[in-house]
């Protein structure tokens, strides 16, 4: 039987339920999540990329694929490819006007995306959180959260390899008066404190629901917060990075201050 990838879960759940926005969110996060694999016309040469370019009647695509089997299969031979997430992708094509096919022809998850969907996921990415400052005064267990952006969290939380140690889900008294609930993530790196900022804020976004709904906030494990915070949270274990992770080179879009180019 052939694997069903995250990918295709998402997409046939999508595809169960045409009139679900939640379920079409969903799908969008786990491409934009995903590592795709860009079919070019020649091997990279550092960070520029040439990707294989299809006329069709509704405009100039780009194809990827969710596994290296899936685009051998689709072009019969070996071919040269860029693995890039689907953020990146989506971001190298927005500005060109060009859309995007995933899968097309080798997997349950085929489909077509035309340029103003491509346009619309870059823009719904570069949503970001604002930054404020409040005083906390204590800490409770979560409560209330709706199952769609605990299950959310969950899966974008496994997708940051070595980028923190945890974090701990809790609700949250705000000096003055207001509260709510906060994602504090312990020993996070303080170069990745963004990334992990913009990560929550997509959870809250493709799960439909307010940005409002949820704080972020990082700590050292030697903080007393992060003490009380493992008393009374849901904690979250980001994976860590493997020894093999640590000694890879970047990969062309691994670094957002320097993406791919097309040409």
């Amino acid at each position: 039987m052939t694997e069903m990838t995250p990918l295709d879960q998402a997409h046939a759940a999508m595809e169960a339920a045409p009139a679900d926005d939640a379920a079409r969110l969903r799908f969008y996060e786990r491409l934009a999540d995903s590592e795709l694999f860009l079919l070019l016309t020649e091997e990279p040469k550092g960070e520029a990329l040439s990707p294989e370019l299809f006329e069709l009647a509704d405009g100039r695509f780009v194809l990827a694929f969710d596994r290296e089997a899936r685009l051998a299969d689709f072009v019969g031979r070996p071919a040269p490819y860029a693995a890039l997430s689907g953020r990146v992708i989506a971001a190298m094509l927005a500005e060109q006007g060009i859309g995007l096919g995933v899968n097309l022809e080798v997997a349950p998850s085929s489909i077509l995306m035309p340029a103003e969907a491509v346009a619309w996921l870059h823009a719904t990415l570069g949503h970001g959180p604002e930054e404020v400052e409040a005083r906390m005064e204590a800490f409770e267990p979560p409560k209330g959260l709706p199952e769609i952006l605990l299950s959310a969290l969950d899966t974008k939380l496994a997708t940051a390899r070595g980028l923190a140690r945890s974090a701990y889900l809790v609700g949250v008294a705000y000096e003055g008066g207001g509260r709510g609930h906060l994602l504090g993530f312990i020993d996070a790196l303080p170069q990745a404190q963004g990334a992990l900022a913009r990560a929550v804020s997509e959870a809250l976004t493709f799960s439909g629901i307010e940005a409002g709904a949820l704080d972020v906030g990082f700590f050292d494990a030697s903080d007393v917060a992060a003490a009380r915070m493992a008393q009374v949270g849901l904690r979250f274990d980001l994976p860590e990075l493997s020894e093999e992770d640590r000694g890879l080179r970047p990969a062309p879009g691994s670094d957002p201050e320097k993406p791919p180019i097309l040409r």
